[in-house]
């Protein structure tokens, strides 16, 4: 790697803490000589603590902005943008594409500030700060950094572990490294944040053991199809190890699933007992990157947003209508007609005459308590709902254009139930354990639907957790652990997946009992995609390789610092 002209690699945004400056958003950056921290600060527990506040929001604003769904859902094929986005949305995302390198960027910018922080605790934390207090800021470090690293081995594959980012510096020879080894550095990581993190949250929203060992579950669980060369078995000791870590979080870690699965993205939801750990936001005007932007681009729009509201072409996909139990599909596979008792639907997707009460709609004349309209003649869209709260008075003031303060979840205890369920089956072809049975149907009936009563399935599962978490960034990693043991079942759900245009219409407006879906007969290119081994994994952003040219070598092993 060679250094020139006054940038560093993976200099990124080494920001005071105390400062609350805004990133640059160039990811190679000059590394800071004025102030890179100030020798004062550190000394109580409040500054330590202050000194980890932006590691819960805004070195992770540029994945949460656009690149979560991107990646999140319109890869996996749970939605999709009719007009925009569409390298991630046909899968064919490039190193160009936008979402691809703001990602990058985001995690990479986590871990540095994270290996930052924690350089500067361990330098000037004063006798002023509690044991506690230190351990608790040193583990949130290597928390966020873990997490960050389980996004980049995930999307890209082999990418490089750095610990101590100031020593790039005099680096000339950084490689990337076996995603084995990575994987190995992120456990380690976060077995590391696990003993050093309190029980009960140390200020409200700050991560716990619980939610150390609640990650610790699901990267197990991720992790236990490496290396098994395409052989469909995982490693039955990852499997074990994320069982035990979710069971222990589920009996353990107080938490409750709400009631109410829509009750999870109505303001206000922060922090709620179902959160095992989200985004820190705040409605801050002025102060960007510390809000969550992305209810702006979700909103179908400006009618139930805030001078935003730019998510007019953003759908449910036929594929995802699919999933729902109770939507029967006819013999040609280009009409769905029916209804489901799913409530996650209604929280999750807008179909026409759907009522959302909580959200303002501006109409001729006045406004009115939501209503989705029903609109086109051969092709409209089923908005996303999930994260959209809608106007400033429906979100008690806190609601600006691009700037909203509610949280984005990072980790449900719903997940923790289906971590188990999928750990006990492991390698099986089914299970009737009654502890993964009950653990399942605690997320299946939650949502309105009877319980399962046959076995447990892989497929089951997946589509268990397709329907939970769609919207959240989630089913495109599914889809990776899945591509870890078997590559060809995950190449086949996706390369099944239809993500083109169709028509809604609802049998009464409003209220209606059920919906025919039409697929818009016109609209024959791009239903599909071919996802294969050349184009599975997020290629390195082409700015990266032409800054880091050792990115284009073999990847090495890495070895703890």
């Amino acid at each position: 790697m060679k250094i020139t002209n006054n940038k560093i690699f993976w200099g990124l945004c080494l920001f005071p803490v105390i400062m609350l400056s805004a990133c640059k958003k160039a990811f190679l950056e000059k590394l800071p000589t004025d102030a890179i921290v100030d020798a004062s600060f550190y000394k109580t527990d409040d500054q330590v603590l202050a000194g980890t506040g932006l590691l819960y929001s805004k070195v992770w604003f540029d994945y949460n902005d656009k690149a979560s769904y991107n990646l999140g859902d319109f890869r996996a094929g749970t939605a999709f943008s009719a007009y925009n986005d569409r390298g991630n949305v046909l899968f064919n995302t490039t190193g160009d594409n936008l979402e691809n390198s703001a990602a990058w960027r985001a995690f990479f910018i986590v871990v540095a500030q994270s290996n930052l922080t924690r350089q500067n605790i361990e330098t000037y934390a004063g006798d002023g700060v509690s044991a506690t207090v230190k351990n608790q800021a040193i583990a949130e470090t290597r928390f966020m950094r873990a997490l960050a690293y389980r996004f980049l081995v995930m999307n890209w594959g082999e990418v490089p572990v750095i610990e101590n980012n100031t020593k790039l510096l005099l680096d000339t020879s950084l490689r990337k490294n076996t995603v084995p080894s990575v994987w190995k550095f992120i456990i380690n990581d976060m077995r590391a944040a696990a003993n050093g993190l309190t029980e009960t949250p140390i200020r409200p929203g700050r991560v716990t053991k619980w939610a150390a060992e609640a990650m610790l579950a699901r990267f197990y669980l991720n992790r236990s199809g490496v290396g098994s060369a395409g052989s469909g078995q995982r490693n039955q000791t990852d499997l074990d190890s994320a069982k035990y870590f979710a069971d222990r979080v589920i009996k353990q870690g107080g938490y409750t699933l709400l009631q109410n699965y829509a009750s999870l993205f109505l303001f206000p939801y922060d922090n709620n007992t179902e959160s095992i750990f989200s985004l820190q936001w705040v409605y801050s005007p002025g102060a960007w990157g510390t809000q969550n932007s992305t209810p702006a681009y979700l909103a179908y729009s400006g009618d139930i947003a805030n001078g935003d509201g730019w998510g007019g072409d953003k759908s449910a996909t036929w594929w995802m209508m699919k999933q729902y139990d109770g939507f029967t599909v006819n013999a040609a596979d280009n009409e769905l007609k029916g209804r489901t008792l799913d409530q996650r639907l209604k929280a999750t997707f807008m179909l026409p005459g759907a009522s959302y009460p909580e959200i303002t709609q501006s109409i001729p004349g006045g406004e009115q308590r939501l209503i989705y309209p029903f609109t086109g003649s051969d092709n409209n869209f089923l908005a996303i709902k999930k994260y959209v709260t809608g106007k400033a008075k429906d979100n008690g003031g806190l609601a600006a254009q691009q700037y909203y303060g509610h949280d984005t979840y990072m980790m449900r205890l719903a997940e923790m139930y289906l971590i188990y369920a999928e750990a006990e089956l492991g390698n099986s072809a089914s299970t009737t354990d009654a502890v993964a049975v009950d653990y399942f149907n605690k997320v299946h009936t939650r949502s309105g639907l009877p319980a399962f009563e046959d076995p447990l399935t892989l497929d089951v599962i997946f589509k268990e957790r397709v329907l939970e978490f769609a919207m959240e960034g989630m089913a495109w990693y599914d889809l990776v652990s899945m591509h870890y043991y078997n590559a060809q079942k995950a190449y086949s759900i996706l390369n099944s997946q239809d993500r083109g245009l169709f028509f809604t219409a609802p049998n009464q407006f409003p209220n209606p009992t059920q919906w025919t879906l039409t697929k818009t007969p016109w609209a024959t290119t791009d239903r599909v995609i071919n996802a294969n081994s050349g184009n599975f994994l997020l290629p390195i952003p082409t700015p990266e390789l032409d800054q880091a040219p050792n990115l284009k070598k073999p990847a090495v092993d890495y070895y703890a610092q």
